[in-house]
């Protein structure tokens, strides 16, 4: 899995990777360095706030003597996008999982990939289908409940979504399974419908499960840049994000916003998600993210 992980992320920042090496490979490391350094991040889309925040930190060490040549440079860049990466709150260990995001994101297939990685363990796994307003997002989650062999709550066309989750919660607790997943609709384009139907789900979630504790992740497309975070930004606002999950991570383009989004909205990284594959999900880790982007 490793692999396919690594030869995307080659895709993504194949030219990015190749220019920052150049600057590794320096016999000192001056102001201009950094400021083609400060370039390369932005156009990675890391974001100019969090951009001018690493060039900060490495100007005082250049000027303290701690970097000098390209390999220091190296080390040093490499702590300061791990640190970036890493937050105080994390997605592990929940038993309920509320599954946000943009139609198109990859909300549905990676809501069939997380049940299997919970089966595949020995769990016992419920889907509820809160997206009835598309049959074919209903369809598509029935379809991975079979694959997966999890159990699923499907409601009426058109049904309220609340009403679908109160029944899943519902179920989940006098059925005693382990993990709930929770798929919802996306339409970000009447978002302030949206955003109070997720409300009202949390809502029915923390009232019919006061003791478990509830994972809200947003599954966003990891090429479109400045676009994910937007969004990032839009559902934490309305919903308090748990994680994010990557998606998409098998195509090409920039994938610099996720520390960004960690950096700027506080919100964790908690999975990557490739391919249409079961088991193409992995948990996130930030020092092989960062270690593959630098190699």
């Amino acid at each position: 899995m490793f692999n396919y992980l690594k030869s995307s992320l080659e895709k993504i920042y194949t030219t990015f990777t190749q220019k920052v090496h150049a600057l590794f490979g320096r016999a000192t490391i001056d102001q201009e360095t950094l400021n083609e350094l400060k370039t390369l991040l932005i156009g990675a889309d890391t974001g100019i706030q969090t951009t001018n925040a690493i060039i900060s930190t490495l100007e005082n060490d250049v000027a303290k003597g701690l970097i000098k040549k390209g390999e220091d440079l190296k080390a040093a860049l490499e702590k300061q996008l791990v640190q970036h990466l890493t937050t105080h709150t994390s997605a592990e260990n929940s038993s309920v999982y509320l599954l946000v995001g943009i139609n198109g994101s990859g909300k549905t297939t990676f809501a069939g990939k997380l049940a299997n990685h919970f089966q595949t363990q020995g769990k016992r796994v419920l889907l509820v289908a809160g997206d009835t307003f598309r049959a074919a997002a209903t369809q598509q989650l029935d379809q991975w409940a079979q694959r997966t062999n999890a159990d699923i709550i499907i409601g009426k066309p058109n049904q309220e979504p609340a009403s679908v989750v109160f029944t899943g919660c519902e179920t989940f607790k006098n059925k005693h399974y382990d993990i709930l997943i929770i798929d919802t609709a996306g339409r970000l384009q009447t978002k302030t419908n949206l955003m109070r139907e997720l409300k009202k789900i949390k809502s029915i979630i923390t009232n019919q499960l006061p003791t478990h504790t509830v994972a809200t992740l947003l599954t966003i497309d990891a090429m479109l840049g400045q676009n994910s975070f937007d969004q990032a930004k839009l559902f934490h606002e309305s919903t308090d994000l748990s994680g994010i999950v990557l998606t998409k991570m098998d195509g090409t383009g920039k994938g610099g916003i996720v520390f960004s989004i960690t950096q700027e909205l506080q919100i964790p990284i908690a999975f990557i998600s490739f391919g249409e594959q079961l088991n193409q999900i992995e948990q996130f880790d930030p020092q092989k993210y960062v270690a593959q982007i630098l190699q």
